[in-house]
C-alpha cells in the first residue's frame, strides 16, 4: 500500500486531506509541524508527502521540502506543496526546495487526488 504523509499545521485542512484520501488505497500518516513531518517522513519513508509551506516553528514546508531532498533514503518521495500563496516568486521558490508539485489552497478534493494519482510511483 502506498503511504502519504500530510505535514500541515491547521488541524481542519489535515482533517479534510485525511477524508478525502481515505476512500483510496493509501496508508496515511500526519504531522502538525515541520520538525515532526520531517522526522515522521524518514521514519515512514512515504511515497508522497503533501506539504503546507507556511508553518510554525523551527522549519517551514520549503526547509522541510528541501531536507527531503538531500536525504538519500527519500530520493524517491513525491512532495506536493499545499499553500495559499501563488505568485511566481513562490512557485520559484518551491521549485527551488525541489517540489513536484504545487497547489494552491483552496484547491479541490478532485484536483487533490488527480494531483497524486499523478504523481504516486506506479512501483
Amino acid at each position: 500500500m502506498k503511504r502519504v504523509l500530510i505535514v500541515e499545521d491547521q488541524a481542519d485542512i489535515r482533517k479534510l486531506i485525511r477524508m478525502t484520501l481515505e476512500f483510496e488505497p493509501y496508508e496515511i500518516h500526519e504531522a502538525a509541524d515541520g520538525v515532526s513531518g520531517l522526522r515522521m517522513a524518514t521514519e515512514v519513508r512515504p511515497d508522497l508527502i503533501l506539504l503546507d509551506v507556511m508553518m510554525p516553528g523551527d522549519l517551514d514546508g520549503l526547509q522541510v521540502c528541501t531536507q527531503v531532498r538531500a536525504n538519500p533514503d527519500l530520493r524517491g518521495t513525491r512532495v506536493v506543496l499545499l499553500t495559499a500563496r501563488g505568485q511566481i516568486k513562490d512557485r520559484d521558490a518551491g521549485q527551488q526546495a525541489g517540489a513536484d508539485e504545487y497547489l494552491i489552497k483552496p484547491f479541490s478534493p478532485l484536483q487533490l487526488i488527480e494531483t497524486i494519482e499523478r504523481l504516486m510511483p506506479t512501483t
